[in-house]
């Protein structure tokens, strides 16, 4: 039975249910090639910028990207926000298509970038969701033995709370990556790069009995053997959509928010981390962010939180 080919694929090979021209899919299919072999772009930044891009197409109809305007694209970008996407997302919509136009320019398609002088959004317009102490507690104890996976589960939710790391960088690890007597291990982050993460005992103890108890049973069952440290029930790596399934029932077990996700264990290490006075560099560093600035939101959510703890507290607040 042939493969069923993702909605990318199908834009990548000219057989999307996209709109648009057939000359601006062709141009869309020769950037995303330009995005991973010259720009070195991770798969999944190039698969975003991809969506964003798709959408945008659709958006267009018959009318070509050489003959878009300023206000054409605010236009956009307005209709984007009413459809109630997330301030982050429409901050990567309007990344993409400039970008894309700027790929254009280089290719001579287009004399002047229209995208330009489109407006960011404003970042973290919400504060991201960060977990108490206490619940993180209550979510990492609610890995149950009578549950079916129980040592791979536990080792998975300890992983995601003592490192920071993203659910795909998580789903991504291998064997070889785990360095249990250094306490650490290598993680692959977002266009490819390293770096090393501390990690706990707590977290090493749920991984050295997941591996003893039941790595081997599910890696038996895929030969060769999956390299990757986390595996499926039939021994295949373990993928995002997964992970994020499992986050939500353990949460929903523990009476944690059940519209938490990975990525909010995530913000939960780094917050955490800051009110332990952690130095804002190294927190940068675990994350494998680029910018600083972009750590820095995680200051204004301890802020915010004790400013909370301020006006209930205190008599004269």
């Amino acid at each position: 039975m042939p493969k069923r080919q993702t909605k990318l694929q199908k834009l990548q090979a000219g057989t999307s249910d996209v709109d648009g021209s057939e000359f601006d899919r062709s141009r869309l299919t020769d950037y995303l090639i330009y995005l991973r072999s010259e720009c070195h772009l991770a798969e999944n930044t190039v698969e975003a910028y991809g969506r964003d891009l798709d959408r945008f197409l659709k958006w267009l109809g018959n009318s070509s990207v050489t003959r878009q305007t300023v206000q054409s694209l605010s236009t956009y970008m307005a209709s984007l926000r009413g459809e109630g996407l997330a301030p982050s997302s429409v901050s990567r919509a309007i990344v993409a298509v400039r970008t894309f136009y700027r790929y254009l320019q280089l290719e001579g398609q287009v004399k002047e970038n229209p995208a330009e002088l489109l407006a960011t959004q404003k970042m973290w317009q919400r504060m991201p969701k960060v977990l108490t102490t206490r619940q993180v507690e209550a979510f990492l104890s609610a890995v149950k033995k009578s549950d079916r996976f129980w040592a791979r589960d536990r080792a998975l939710l300890e992983i995601l709370y003592a490192t920071g790391c993203r659910a795909s960088e998580v789903c991504s690890l291998r064997l070889r990556d785990l360095e249990t007597t250094q306490r650490q291990l290598r993680c692959e982050g977002k266009g490819g790069k390293q770096r090393i993460v501390p990690l706990g005992m707590r977290a090493i103890k749920a991984i050295e009995l997941y591996l003893e108890k039941q790595r081997g049973v599910l890696a038996s069952k895929q030969v060769p053997e999956a390299e990757e440290l986390f595996l499926s029930r039939g021994g295949r790596a373990l993928d995002r959509i997964q992970l994020w399934r499992l986050v939500k029932i353990y949460a929903r077990r523990a009476g944690v928010d059940p519209t938490i996700s990975p990525h909010v264990m995530r913000h939960s290490f780094a917050t955490h981390l800051l009110a332990g006075g952690a130095d804002l560099r190294l927190v940068q560093e675990m994350l494998g962010h680029a910018s600083i600035q972009t750590t820095q939101i995680y200051t204004h959510v301890e802020h915010s939180r004790l400013k909370q703890v301020h006006q209930k507290f205190h008599p004269r607040a």
